[in-house]
């Protein structure tokens, strides 16, 4: 029998994916100018971004990268432990480390990085992972990666997640994201440490969405939820959502951060991140901590989304985070409702299985403190329009 020809294999998923309306495609973003984008020449209110809070083109970050270019260039030339940390990085780890009461924290070159360095440092073959159905990929990678036994319970469940750790003595790691990035909602983050500190499990939070957006000072989701850190013991988040750079980090515990420098595969093997995005980083959590009116901005925001959607009939999937969801079911729906929204100037992706589950396509619309309420209220009476549109069509 002859082997399976792999590139063909993989021309016929991609073929398939096409015929069910599932296709991903890159689009080039030709400026941007705060909450704008111009893309094939059109120039659209952008709701697809997680620039939660506006910094990706703030002066400070920009300023602060540019020195740093000037001192290191543009590029660390090597992984963290052969000369590639530098001043930048440790900077950029206390800043960090100190935001979120964490003792340390470790700075990673992308989320899913993180997720997977993290995972695979505390778990061994046949350990035991708790995780939200709904969680982020790199979670679920990250737990497949490590070869632990991966159990799921149903979304935001944490009396299913304390019955899948009762039911179980292994040694156990419960992971969740913090703020959940397609549907916006939040984990019981309370309940969640309740259970692992009564079955002695870990808990790993992936606050990606929440930093920066949530609790004091946009410390995020644990903060918000009153959870300490030897309740959480591993925090995970991310520098490109809310701080508007790239990268991410893990902090924790010296114990923790020790231990990940060892064994965290994903930080020992890759080359850091350029120095000055380190000191964009570090400008962006400054200004995060202490410019609340972004985050009151953005509340304001979500609150007159939400009840101007309510006031002309609009269903939103229920959230209080900047991640607002509008069902539209199949993934064809979705397509033609972002067409329809992308011919009245507002960029919302369709998104579509398998990144949500199927029969449940949908935008998501992402707010900016970048964006003004006159931007909210064209995008709702242009969704109201467009699903009037798709009613009568159907």
């Amino acid at each position: 029998m002859p082997r399976t020809d792999l590139l063909q294999r993989l021309a016929a998923s991609h073929a398939e994916r096409a015929r069910q309306a599932l296709l991903r495609r890159l689009r080039t973003v030709e400026a941007v100018d705060g909450p704008r984008v111009v893309i094939d020449g059109k120039t659209l209110v952008n709701f697809a971004s997680n620039d939660y809070l506006g910094l990706a083109q703030h002066p400070a970050l920009a300023q602060a990268l540019a020195r740093a270019a000037s001192r290191w260039g543009v590029g660390a030339g090597a992984a963290h432990l052969l000369g590639g940390h530098r001043e930048e990085h440790a900077a950029l780890e206390h800043a960090l480390a100190d935001w979120t009461g964490r003792e340390r924290a470790l700075v990673f070159s992308t989320g899913y990085m993180a997720n997977l360095g993290v995972l695979g440092a505390l778990l061994r073959d046949g350990d035991l992972c708790v995780q939200d159905k709904l969680n982020h990929a790199s979670l679920i990678d990250g737990a497949r990666y490590a070869g632990a036994d991966l159990r799921r319970y149903a979304h935001l469940d944490g009396a299913h997640a304390a019955r899948l750790l009762a039911a179980d003595e292994r040694p156990a790691l419960l992971a969740t994201d913090g703020v959940f990035s397609m549907d916006g909602d939040v984990a019981p983050l309370r309940a969640l440490a309740t259970a692992c500190r009564e079955h002695h499990a870990t808990l790993l939070v992936d606050d990606a969405h929440g930093l920066g957006v949530l609790g004091p000072r946009g410390a995020g989701s644990l903060a918000e939820a009153g959870v300490e850190d030897r309740d959480a013991p591993v925090l995970m988040a991310t520098l490109g959502k809310a701080l508007g750079v790239a990268g991410a980090f893990v902090a924790g515990s010296a114990a923790l951060i020790d231990g990940l420098v060892q064994f965290a595969r994903t930080f020992v093997f890759t080359t850091a991140i350029p120095p000055a995005l380190a000191a964009a980083a570090a400008a962006a959590v400054a200004v995060a901590r202490e410019e609340e009116w972004r985050r009151e901005k953005l509340a304001s925001l979500i609150a007159r989304l939400r009840s101007g959607a309510a006031e002309l009939g609009i269903a939103l999937l229920p959230s209080c985070t900047p991640i607002q969801g509008v069902l539209a079911g199949s993934a064809r729906d979705a397509l033609r409702l972002s067409v329809q929204m992308e011919n009245a100037g507002f960029y919302t992706p369709a998104i579509r299985p398998p990144t949500v589950p199927k029969g449940k396509a949908r935008l998501r619309i992402a707010l900016s403190a970048a964006h003004e309420p006159d931007d909210v209220d064209r995008l709702l009476a242009a969704l109201a329009k467009a699903l009037r549109s798709a009613t009568a069509a159907a």
